[in-house]
This record gives C-alpha cells, structure tokens and sequence, in this order.
C-alpha cells in the first residue's frame, strides 16, 4: 500500500493548477444516463473516483472514452484537464452493484436517471470513506413524492415507476447536496412541473443544471433554494467544462498557510470558496485574484487562531475543515470548530495528536490550542479529507512524516506529492 512521506519545514513558491471539481464531475457523469447522445465532458479530474463512477456506467451499458489530459501537448502547462466522452445510445442493465457502489457514496448518483429513463433502478446502497451515516433516505423520499415505488431489500435500493416518474412540489426537510442531484436529473424527464425547494446552492450543482440546460432540459432558479423543472420526453448530447475544484483550491491556500511561501493557483475562482479565503486572510494570509487564478501568501511569521463552523454553501465547507483544523494547530491563540454536518468528520484528530497538536473534542466541537511546533511522526489516513490534512501538518511540522493509507487522497487529488514538490515540498510516494 502506498505512503506520503513529508519533510517538513520547506516554504512553498512557484505555481499549481487546479483541476476540474470531482463533485461536480460525479453528478454530471451520472446525467448521462439521461439521453441517448453522447455528453463531452472537459477539464475531468484523474482520480480513482472518476474511474469508478466509469467503470459504474459501463455496467449500465454507456460507452466511456477519454482523451486529453494534463500531459498531453495541447494541454501542457495548464490547468485543463481531460476529455470524457459519455454515451448511453442503450441501457443494458439497470443493477448497480455492491462491488462498484461500495466503493463510493456518489455511486448512488445513478438511481435518479435510470428510474426517469428506464422506469426501474437497483442499486446497491453506498458505501465509501466512514465519516457519517449520510443516509439515502432523502433520495428515496423525494422519488417517491415523483410516483416511484420504492424497498430496500437485501442491501439494494429497488424503484420502480412502471407508469414514468410524474412532476411534483418536493421541499427537503434538510439540505442534502445528494438528494437534490439525483432529483434534479430525474425530474428532467418526469411528466409535468417539478418544483424542487429547500435545495442545496453548491456550486457544482449549479454546474450540473447548466450542463442539463444544454443538454436541452428545462430548469428554473438555478443557484437559488428552488428549482422548478419542466419535463421533457428525451434530452440530447452536449458539450460541457467542469467548474474548478474549490476544495482543491482550499486544500493548496492551505498548504501555502500552514508551509509559508507565496503560491499562485491556476485556473482557480475566488468566488468558489470565498467562505474558506475570508478565515484565512483573517488568520493572516494575503490573498488576491489573478488574470490566471489566485495567489495566496503568508502574511508574517505566524498565523493567528480563527473560530469557524461547517455550513452549507455559501458556509464554510465540511471538506475544508480538516485542512484548516491542521493550519490552526501552528496559529497563535487557540480556535473553536464545529462541525454541523457530518457526525465522524474528527478523525484525523488522534492523528494531529500524534504530531504534538492540542485539540480537545466536545461533541460536534473541537477546541484547538495552538503550539509552537509540530513534530514528524507515522500517522494513518481515514477518510479523504483527513488524509491530506495530515499532509498539510506534515509540511509545516519538524522532521519526517509518514501518512498511510493514502489510497484516500487518491479519490479526491490527483498528483498531490508532484505538484506540492514543484513548488519546493520535500515530498515523495513511496510505492509497494
């Protein structure tokens, strides 16, 4: 199994390129269930969850190619990524399995389109990183409310709508960045008006409506908490470019933060992840928008202690928290976190312990004081975010360290140890 090892103590210079955004690049991939025509996808991220959500719809019978990439000719240097090419001309299977699902939560992405196109769905119910039950029981719910019948047996979901999936008035009795996708696509093709409210703003879900919109759906209140859907009988093919990756943005703001330096992130949007800049340059960060992106540089020789909690966009994002909780245990003072979305998401605290962090864990709540320094030592992945908050922590901290497990970080960031080390990291895969 692969491992990071860090050397800790390097300040970061030079450049990144941000990719595209998985979360919006899962969804969007799933909507091509949708249509007959082929959907093109650029700037598509190289990670592990890309190739499963692939892997998932050749089950189903589309026809997956890929192209392009960050180091091909024409994209060299830049932060474009692939071409993917999606074709679902036929479904030959609407069972999504255990062995593909579990290895991913967004897997469950699929269950809206088949039902709308197909009129039926078995897919197995989600697995993937353990920070929080994050039941389905929104998604079925909301079906239900469009005419699905809908049992969970022996570890699958099992819909029908026999008679197609009809419009209805949904309202979310929570937000739910999930259950909004899934009903989103499947309501493109439901019969009738489909007003959706109380729908998570996320930005990649606004990416999502904006790629069915060219795909010749009929979506209202894009980026708003309600969106009213028209039905149609059949969508077509089209062209779309995947936003940019804000948590991947904020993770290398973050690593600038917690490293020292001054680092110019290409292809990023301010706009995306105003919510994680605004705590940063309160910490002590200079950040600025470029014609290219964002530079992000230490202000001064040590940051000061920031109190935050997790919210839906436009909060502060539960897939930042790690990464920021690693910069304040180096930051004058000490820091309040709270976590309001998922339940498990502290795990990487035992860890941070381990490096000499102070961070004490009341409930969703986790105070950290912060220390002079941290010291390198073997720490042990759990789930994503985590993962690479360890390896933040690792380049500020002295001496070595060793992050295990990194499996997780290769479903979310691709090239992590290649392009921190451009910029003056002492980091390696070591590879068994």
């Amino acid at each position: 199994m692969d491992r990071i090892r860090i050397r800790g103590g390097k300040p970061l210079q030079g450049s990144i390129p941000i990719g595209g955004a998985k979360n919006a690049a899962l969804p969007l991939m799933a909507a091509a269930l949708l249509s007959t025509d082929t959907l093109t996808l650029s700037n598509v991220p190289h990670l592990a969850d890309i190739a499963t959500m692939a892997h998932l719809l050749q089950q189903h019978g589309v026809d997956v190619m890929m192209d392009g990439g960050p180091g091909s000719a024409e994209n060299r240097g830049t932060a474009e990524g692939r071409r993917i090419h999606l074709t679902a001309r036929e479904i030959t299977s609407t069972l999504a399995p255990y062995d593909i699902v579990r290895k991913m939560r967004a897997s469950v992405l699929v269950l809206g389109p088949l039902l709308a196109r197909c009129g039926e769905a078995e897919v197995s119910l989600p697995g993937g990183c353990a920070i929080g039950t994050r039941p389905v029981d929104l998604h079925i719910a909301a079906l239900r409310e469009l005419g699905a019948e809908i049992e969970i047996s022996n570890g699958y979901i099992k819909a029908h709508a026999r008679k197609g999936l009809k419009g209805a008035h949904v309202r979310f009795p929570m937000i739910s960045v999930g259950a909004t996708e899934n009903l989103l696509m499947a309501a493109c093709l439901a019969e009738g008006t489909t007003v959706l409210e109380n729908v998570a703003r996320e930005p990649e879900i606004g990416d999502l409506a904006r790629c069915l919109i060219g795909m010749g759906a009929d979506i209202e209140g894009v980026d708003s908490e309600r969106l009213v859907v028209h039905g149609k009988t059949s969508l077509g093919g089209t062209e779309h470019s995947i936003l940019p990756d804000r948590i991947e943005t904020g993770t290398y703001a973050a690593a600038v933060a917690i490293a020292g330096g001054a680092v110019e992130l290409v292809g990023a949007r301010l706009d995306l992840i105003e919510a994680v800049t605004d705590k940063l340059a309160e910490a002590g960060c200079d950040i600025a928008a470029t014609p290219r992106g964002l530079t992000i540089k230490r202000n001064g020789s040590r940051l000061k202690g920031v109190d935050f909690l997790t919210q839906p966009f436009p909060g502060f994002p539960t897939d930042m928290q790690a990464q920021v909780m690693s910069i304040m245990t180096l930051a004058d003072g000490a820091s309040m976190i709270t976590e309001t979305i998922f339940e498990n998401r502290f795990m990487h605290v035992p860890e941070l312990a381990r490096m000499g962090a102070n961070i004490v864990v009341h409930g969703t709540s986790a105070l950290v004081r912060g220390v002079q320094g941290l010291t390198g030592a073997p720490v042990m992945a759990t789930d994503l975010r985590a993962s690479v908050s360890l390896v933040l922590a690792g380049l500020a901290a002295q001496g070595e360290t060793t992050v295990n497990r990194v499996y997780h970080l290769d479903r979310g960031y691709e090239r992590l140890e290649e392009k921190l080390a451009a910029c003056g990291a002492d980091i390696e895969r070591l590879r068994n």
